[in-house]
């Protein structure tokens, strides 16, 4: 029989946690505002990881 080993990784997810909660008390953002860069602040740091892939390669 396989041991299996389970490895957690949540330090990881708190920076990126973190990461939002003070980009969000930086700019002072009103609750909705807050929410909205919530679900969009992803997007815009994977379109900017891309653009630096893309001028590395």
């Amino acid at each position: 029989m396989e041991k299996i080993k389970v490895e957690q990784h949540s330090v990881g997810g708190l920076l990126w946690i973190s990461g939002w909660l003070f980009t969000i008390g930086f700019l002072k953002l009103a609750f909705w505002k807050g929410v909205l860069a919530i679900a969009l602040w992803p997007y815009y740091i994977g379109v900017w990881a891309s653009g630096l892939i893309a001028a590395g390669s």
